[in-house]
């Protein structure tokens, strides 16, 4: 039996229309559903289209295991993102609040790859191709 299943991450942020806010600057996602069940206002999923694919952020309750990284130590996952230009989507976290990790650069395995931790503590592998016009280039901060 052929199942059609989608993996959506769910990331866990201490505010999620902030958390939008940089994704959607940092990274080009698109918000495409946003749920509010507080009378607050304060959304309890807001959904997010990157290219073709999907991801979700939500709230921290903590009575439900729900604890953003910095609450917890630090992430329990690696969110890889595969881009065309792994400089430029670098440099457009870090210009949006994201910290550096490990410096974007072409590795011994035939990408081009670094790290960098979002402003929510979450960490992402950013990675691409390795183009000749970049061998030279490496995002250091």
């Amino acid at each position: 039996m052929t199942q059609d299943i989608r993996l959506l991450p769910r990331l866990i942020v201490p505010d999620p229309d902030r958390a939008s806010e940089f994704y959607q600057a940092a990274l080009g996602a698109e918000q495409v559903f946003r749920a509010s069940l507080n009378d607050d206002g304060r959304p309890s999923v807001v959904d997010h289209r990157l290219g073709g694919s999907f991801f979700r952020l939500s709230p921290a309750v903590p009575s439900w295991g729900w604890l953003a990284p910095d609450e917890t130590g630090g992430p329990g996952v690696l969110i890889e993102i595969e881009v065309d230009d792994p400089d430029a989507t670098g440099e457009r976290m870090i210009a949006h609040g994201a910290e550096l990790v490990v410096p974007i650069e072409n590795r011994p395995y035939g990408k081009r790859s670094g790290r960098v931790r979002d402003p929510f503590g979450h960490l992402w592998i950013i990675t691409g191709e390795v183009r000749e016009d970049r061998r030279r280039r490496t995002l250091r901060m």
